[in-house]
């Protein structure tokens, strides 16, 4: 057992929320999403289940608590919807308080446990629909809930209106003339090649991506636009809240927009819940049998740039790197080896973690965690001491993740175990490194 009590974490959104349900309440709720949402699926897997626990091995939360067995990912299962289930929607108000804790900010959907159970059982799709009993309780922790809130009013997840965005484009664009003078961020392009989508915080805090997004474009000549209207920000956190509705909205405002404006592909940034969304989740929830335009997630867009010649690479990085592996680009897409042509490209020697690729352990910031807020830091933190031990053990002080969420999640780890490591996207360095013609 882990050394570590157990702690209920205080949350305003999860308490207050708790502090509304009645046993009527939660019955009628569960009975109405197992009823419409439910359906064979979990009905297999619930009747498939052999509670062997090999999923036990899989689970970075479990391996970082001394395998503490509250924490296997069965464990999770059975502290959340399997009670629901074996009590027939029964359960009280106090148990939704420890379920809707376990569901969100003790589980990151990584799916790694899936390849642990025997039968393939997808225990991310079973705690997901948890979380979405908890959304229709009213029983949501409040940052990610917030998050959705941006959503559901402006469609991108950080509250930037309409002008702030083209601002924010316009500062990028003055901010790299300085260094390229005849750069242009296209925006409005009809029949472009490209759109270029990102996520929400890039305008709010990582500016400087969409200035070397903008560079890379205009060194491999690439013909892109980017939108002014919102579904430019490809986020979603919804979809994690357990917000379904919202998560529609989100999903066909991307895609309209891409075709209002004739593009013949959408480009993402370095994001990887975005690209579940966009592949798995959301286009499922809209009865979409494949996404209306094409889309490609950045690592793919590179290793395009770079093997065709498009960027050329004037010097690689002469520090030894790591190579993390997004759950949802690696383990949920098959992009590993591409990612790892791509740092190849750039990077002089790329240092294994162990275990890698599908196998890698999550940066425990994924599937809405780190969503949840400073609340549960320490959550987080405490649940992925495995991956910092996996990160020293590399040697190396460069970790490279083309991910946002794993960004967050592992400069958090990298602070709390004190190791002597920095991040980069896979753009930074291809910023750092290409042949700029201009100079």
């Amino acid at each position: 057992m882990s050394s570590q009590p157990y702690e209920l974490v205080k949350d305003k959104g999860l308490d207050e929320g708790v502090a509304r349900l009645t046993p009527e309440k939660i019955a009628k709720v569960v009975g109405a999403v197992l009823e419409s949402e439910g359906g064979a699926r979990l009905k297999a897997y619930v009747d498939t289940c052999a509670h062997c626990g090999l999923c036990a091995e899989a689970c970075h939360f479990f391996h970082s608590h001394d395998r503490d067995p509250r924490y296997a990912p069965v464990a999770k299962v059975k502290q959340t919807l399997w009670g629901i289930l074996d009590k027939g929607g029964a359960v009280s108000p106090d148990y939704i308080a420890r379920a809707s804790r376990v569901a969100y900010t003790e589980c990151n959907l990584c799916k790694r446990c899936a390849m642990y159970c025997p039968f393939g059982i997808d225990i991310a799709y079973v705690v997901g629909l948890m979380r979405r009993i908890c959304h229709k309780l009213g029983v949501t922790p409040q940052y990610i809930q917030d998050t959705a809130h941006s959503h559901s009013a402006t469609m991108n997840q950080m509250w930037v209106k309409d002008d702030e965005w083209i601002d924010s484009l316009m500062w990028q664009e003055a901010e790299a003339r300085d260094e390229v003078a005849d750069l242009r961020i296209p925006l409005e392009k009809h029949g472009a090649e490209i759109m270029y989508s990102v996520i929400g915080p890039e305008p709010k805090f990582r500016t400087q991506l969409i200035y070397q997004a903008a560079v890379i474009m205009h060194a491999a000549g690439v013909d892109w636009t980017m939108p002014a209207t919102p579904g430019w920000d490809n986020s979603d956190m919804a979809m994690y809240s357990g917000d379904y509705e919202i998560m529609g909205r989100l999903k066909r405002s991307h895609f309209e927009c891409a075709q209002r404006l004739g593009v013949k592909r959408i480009v993402m940034g370095e994001c990887g819940h975005a690209f579940r969304s966009v592949h798995d989740v959301g286009n499922r929830w809209l009865g979409w049998r494949d996404e209306p335009v094409p889309v490609i997630h950045a690592v793919q867009f590179y290793h395009e740039l770079i093997t065709s010649g498009k960027i050329m690479i004037a010097k690689k990085f002469q520090e030894p790197v790591t190579f993390h592996d997004p759950c949802n680009i690696a383990r949920g897409m098959g992009l590993h080896e591409m990612g790892r042509e791509v740092a190849r490209a750039l990077c002089e020697e790329v240092v294994e973690m162990t275990p890698n690729r599908e196998h890698n352990y999550c940066c425990s910031a994924g599937g809405g965690v780190i969503n949840c807020g400073p609340p549960f830091r320490n959550t987080r933190v405490h649940g992925n001491k495995v991956k910092a031990e996996q990160l020293a053990a590399t040697g190396v002080k460069t970790v490279i993740a083309p991910c946002h969420n794993c960004h967050g999640g592992l400069e958090d780890i990298i602070h709390h175990y004190k190791l002597d490591m920095k991040l980069k996207f896979l753009g930074d360095l291809i910023y750092e490194c290409m042949e700029k013609p201009w100079n």
